[in-house]
């Protein structure tokens, strides 16, 4: 992992703003990586991700606030600053369905996730054999009608104890009460087994065979207090034909669940995601 740091931003659009925040950087001898950048004409909205070397960098980042303070408050900026070399701890909630987790777990092993995963959390048993495999921390949390904010209430609890920095929702088949959604904005990453806005909420696969579509699909997006309505961060598709059963659209949209849930998670945890609005800007 590189020693570099990343600057988010998003801001109202006026002339002057990429001088402003590379000559800044210049100032304190930075080299940099990356720089991509969007305006959002219709919003008014510049966003930019800058990433640069902090190898002879002479601003120490504690000192940051304070020195880029100035520009921010003269250009409205809202932004975040990330270190490449720290691993963001993610928790992963599952119920039964365990094709997504499996897929994290092991993207997570081989490197392909720079993250810490100290817990998984489900409201089922069934998957604690796969936290044991990759000893990860298991908590079996069950949640019935009478007791959700008891649940929640343990599940807070469990996150602030792990220090976790968001959660992803792998298949996890409960909806989070709006508290909890609030508390984790834009913390939260969920994988809907459906190309939204078509067939959101529950058995979007039986619903979609009924309909006869020719494409399935899949979106990552991030949870909202609006069920299956937050910021998308990705989505894809595959085809199908009449000859495919139910079963076949379950099987192949696990597959595509899989891939879509990843490439979110990983630029979510690349810093690589502005969210605006009810969207998001994903810079390459």
């Amino acid at each position: 992992m590189r020693n570099t740091a990343v600057l988010l931003i998003v801001c109202p659009d006026r002339k002057g703003l990429v001088a402003a925040i590379a000559n800044f950087l210049f100032r304190h001898n930075a080299n940099i990586l990356h720089a991509d950048q969007h305006q959002d004409k219709e919003a008014g909205l510049f966003l930019m991700r800058v990433e640069w070397d902090l190898d002879g960098f002479d601003l120490g980042l504690h000192k940051f606030d304070e020195a880029f303070g100035p520009i921010a408050s003269e250009y409205q900026m809202q932004w975040r600053l990330a270190l490449s070399s720290v691993k963001p701890r993610m928790a992963i909630f599952v119920s039964k369905y365990d094709h997504c987790l499996a897929d994290l777990l092991y993207r997570w092993q081989a490197g392909e996730l720079y993250c810490d995963i100290p817990l998984i959390v489900s409201n089922h048993p069934d998957t604690h054999w796969l936290a044991e495999a990759y000893k990860v921390s298991f908590q079996h949390i069950a949640v019935g009608k009478d007791d959700k904010a008891e649940a929640e209430r343990q599940q807070q609890a469990l996150l602030e104890h792990h220090r976790v920095d968001f959660v992803v929702l792998a298949r996890y088949m409960q909806v989070l009460s709006p508290e909890f959604i609030r508390s984790w904005q834009h913390r939260i990453i969920n994988i809907h087994h459906s190309f939204l806005p078509a067939f959101h909420g529950a058995k979007p696969y039986q619903r979609a065979f009924e309909r006869g579509v020719k494409l399935i699909g899949a979106t990552s997006h991030y949870v909202t207090e609006v069920l299956d309505d937050g910021p998308i961060i990705e989505q894809d598709v595959t085809r199908i034909s009449h000859r495919d059963d139910l079963e076949d659209l379950v099987q192949k949209g696990a597959d595509l669940e899989k891939v879509v849930f990843s490439r979110a998670v990983r630029w979510h945890i690349d810093n690589r995601i502005l969210v605006y609005g009810n969207k998001t800007v994903v810079f390459d």
